[in-house]
């Protein structure tokens, strides 16, 4: 598996981790439609959670959570009514939730939880 990918799905299993760990009930990991694709749909109580999971080695490139813009979150929010659409009545609200994750090579993991990003 190439490393990038392999960073990547690392990343996807701390993030998925650390919301279990905090109550939350994890509903699906890459959820695809034809718009894209969420890395992981959790619940929050009765809040459906689309999270955006960035993982990164190092900081040369910024924090990971930087790396969701502006666009990226509206497009996150396209995909949220995607997948509401996709189970009426499922829940009554949503939000959008970035995780950073910063795995630089001989230290522990640093996980970055940004709630309701753009709301």
């Amino acid at each position: 598996m190439d490393a990038h990918l392999a960073l990547g799905r690392y990343g996807e299993e701390l993030a998925s981790r650390y919301l279990r760990e905090r109550g939350m009930q994890v509903l699906e990991r890459n959820w695809r439609c034809p718009e894209g694709e969420i890395d992981i749909v959790a619940l929050d109580g009765d809040c459906l959670v689309v999270c955006e999971v960035k993982t990164r080695a190092g900081t040369g490139a910024g924090d990971p959570v930087e790396a969701v813009t502006w666009e990226k979150a509206n497009r996150l929010r396209r995909l949220a009514a995607a997948y509401l659409r996709s189970r009426p009545g499922s829940v009554a609200r949503a939000r959008i939730d970035v995780i950073g994750v910063l795995a630089e090579r001989g230290r522990p993991p640093v996980v970055r939880h940004v709630v309701a990003v753009g709301s």
